[in-house]
This record gives structure tokens, C-alpha cells and sequence, in this order.
């Protein structure tokens, strides 16, 4: 049978020879060809048909698959980045996806195969849905979700993060006490609550009432002092922990008391000199020259000061005035005056206020004139 040995023969120089050109076209004349038959003559057939069908094999499938129906995965941006839950949650996650015909859907935690336990895994043409009925510590980890149609597919992976509230610190000591002072120190808790500690609280009592009070909120460092304790009582003091979820529901308590004592406190008031206010008298509002009509009383004023309060005399024409009953005299917070009751012609002239103490007298005078009434000759005739 040589025509199929020939087409064998053809098939294999082929295939030993793929970067050479074809000796001719399709269309060439079979005489053409003739000469390569003669130098593949020596060929066996079963090697030549073994050649063409491992040629066959070789040769890559081309996928068939749409781009639009390429499998993707269409992560919902809140998961992209760290999803954090509570202890005791629910967690529902509905992860949406593309490919045609359906995918097919894989799921590990942190490379492994997912609990079914605690783990339940939903399936349908256009998502995922990874579902967790109460959340625990130990279900936080990397979740890789894999869909995959033929030899294509695609993977996203969720960070999930479950806390809860941090224990207490491991151990809380007393350093000092001085003054209305006491120096405290303590180290992180053992247990965080799967997440960073972002403060402490302290708290004091008193144990004469045994009431708690807090007296720093939010505080950093492993250090603080507490301030502003009462002298003669004794106080116990207790540390939470913090972070996102909230306070510790225990804290560290001291073993010992800080007593605050009272000896070796005296107090010693301040000495002040005493201001001396002692000066002589010195009149501040002098008297003035007045004019009076003759009997009609008038009022001559001044105003004086001094320390110790100055002695106060009135003087006529340098004359004491002494205690005559036409004159009344008067003296308040420093303000002096002289009353002339029913004034004569008799009474007008010099008048002279004199004060003074221990520290010196001051004097101020004034001219009073007393003038008489002039009626009119026509009104004295009728």
C-alpha cells in the first residue's frame, strides 16, 4: 500500500523539520514533492505515524472562553482591608463573583480546609456566602476564596480579626508615698483581647469608706503617681486595661496600703510687717471766703486728715472759740464745720481751723464778712 506510506512520510519530514519552508503549495504538481518521499524512504512506518500523532498531542488548546465570562471575583471594598468583629458575632459574608459556565468555588483558612463545624459555606451562580453563627478567637485568620473554570481562575483573600475585652494587668505594685503622693507601677496584661492595649484606668479607695474613684482615665505609660491624697488616711489603688472593645471587667489590685501620715507637718503662717498708717494732719479741702447776711445763719467747711484722728479747733480772729453757744462745731469722717447761727455785723472777720495729733497740726482760715440789709428810704416812710 504506498500512498498511505507516502502521506506518513510527508507528516514526519514535517515535523523533524518545522523552520524549513514548504517545498511547494497546495497546489503544485505532485511531482514536486516526489524527491522528499525518496529521502524519507528509509523511514519506518510505525515511526512515522507515532511522529504525526505526538505532533497532534502537542499542539496547546485554545480556550474557548468569553473574556466577559473569565471567572472574577468582585471583593466588596470593606473587605479589602482587615474585617474585625467582637466575640459572639455573626459573621455573613456575601462575596459576588463572574464566570460562565459555573465556577468552581474553594475556601481555606489560612491555607488549610475549612472547618465545617464552625464554618457553613453557601454557593450560588453569582456568589459565596461564608457564614459564622457565633464568632470565637479562633476563627480569626486569612479566609482565601478560589473560583476556577477550566485552567482559569482567580483568588481573594479576607483578613478576619475577632477581640473581645483584655484581661488585666498581670501585676500592679506600690513604689513610693511621699507627701500627698503615691508612685504606682504595673505591667501590659497577659491577655489583650486579640488586639492592641490602648490605655489603663486607675482607680484609688480609701479604706475608711472603701469607695472607688477614678483618677486617671486613658493613661499610656506602665507609670503613674497619684496626687492630692488626704493626710491621715490609707488608700489602696487598682489598674484596668483598654483597647478598642472596651475596659477590662477585673483589674490588679496592691497588696500594699499607702498611708498618708500626719507627723512632720507643721504649719507656720506668714509673717507680715504692719503697714504704718500713723501721718500728721493735713487738710485736704480748705475753707473759702464767704459773705453773710446778718441774721441769717451760714456754715464755713473744710476736710481734714490725719493718724491718729487729729484734734479739731476753731479760732476767731486767732481767738479760741471755745464753747460759745452761737458757734456749733461739728466734726465726721473728716469733713469739719462751723455754724454761725444769727450772724451781727459784730461777728464778720478771720475764722481759723486748727488740727492736730502726736505727729504735727495744720491750720486753714478764711475772711467772713456780715453784711447788713439796706432798705429803700421809700419803703422805710410807709
Amino acid at each position: 500500500m504506498p500512498a498511505p506510506i507516502k502521506k506518513s512520510a510527508k507528516k514526519a519530514e514535517k515535523m523533524q523539520k518545522p523552520t524549513e519552508p514548504e517545498a511547494a503549495p497546495e497546489s503544485a504538481p505532485t511531482e514536486a514533492v516526489a524527491p522528499s518521499v525518496d529521502k524519507v524512504a528509509p523511514v519506518a512506518p510505525e515511526a512515522a505515524v507515532a511522529a504525526a500523532a505526538s505532533a497532534e498531542a502537542s499542539v496547546p488548546e485554545e480556550s474557548t472562553i468569553a473574556e466577559e465570562d473569565r471567572p472574577r471575583i468582585r471583593l466588596p471594598r470593606f473587605l479589602r482591608a482587615r474585617y474585625i468583629k467582637q466575640v459572639g458575632d455573626q459573621i455573613n459574608l456575601v462575596i459576588p463573583f463572574i464566570g460562565k459556565p459555573k465556577p468552581v468555588i474553594t475556601w481555606t483558612k489560612n491555607g488549610q480546609p475549612l472547618d465545617v463545624k464552625k464554618v457553613n459555606i453557601r454557593n450560588s451562580d453569582k456568589d459565596s456566602i461564608l457564614f459564622i453563627r457565633k464568632a470565637e478567637r479562633d476563627d480569626s485568620g486569612t479566609y482565601q476564596m478560589t473560583i476556577k473554570v477550566d485552567s482559569l481562575e482567580d483568588k481573594a483573600n479576607i483578613v478576619i480579626q475577632i477581640v473581645e475585652l483584655p484581661g488585666p494587668p498581670a501585676s500592679v505594685k506600690l513604689i513610693d508615698t511621699w507627701g500627698f503622693n503615691a508612685a504606682l507601677e504595673w505591667t501590659p496584661p497577659k491577655n489583650n483581647g486579640n488586639t492592641d492595649i490602648t490605655g489603663y484606668t486607675v482607680q484609688k479607695a480609701d479604706k475608711k469608706t472603701g469607695e472607688w474613684f477614678t483618677v486617671l482615665e486613658h493613661f499610656h505609660t506602665l507609670n503613674a503617681t497619684v496626687s492630692d491624697l488626704i493626710m491621715g488616711n490609707s488608700y489602696s489603688f487598682r489598674v484596668f486595661s483598654e483597647n478598642m472593645v472596651g475596659r477590662s471587667e477585673s483589674a490588679a489590685v496592691t497588696k500594699q496600703v499607702a498611708t498618708i501620715q500626719k507627723t512632720g507637718i507643721v504649719y507656720k503662717p506668714p509673717e507680715y510687717k504692719e503697714h504704718d498708717f500713723s501721718e500728721a494732719p493735713k487738710f485736704t479741702a480748705p475753707l473759702s471766703d464767704r459773705a453773710a447776711t446778718v441774721g441769717y445763719s451760714t456754715r464755713l467747711l473744710c476736710a481734714v486728715r490725719g493718724s491718729p484722728k487729729p484734734k479739731i479747733e476753731w479760732m476767731k480772729n486767732q481767738m479760741l472759740i471755745g464753747d460759745d453757744p452761737k458757734f456749733r462745731q461739728n466734726s465726721n469722717l473728716g469733713v469739719c464745720s462751723l455754724e454761725i447761727r444769727k450772724p451781727c455785723s459784730f461777728d464778720g472777720g478771720v475764722y481759723t481751723c486748727r488740727a492736730k495729733n502726736a505727729h504735727g497740726e495744720a491750720t486753714v482760715a478764711c475772711k467772713l464778712e456780715v453784711k447788713q440789709v439796706i432798705v429803700p428810704e421809700d419803703k422805710q416812710k410807709k
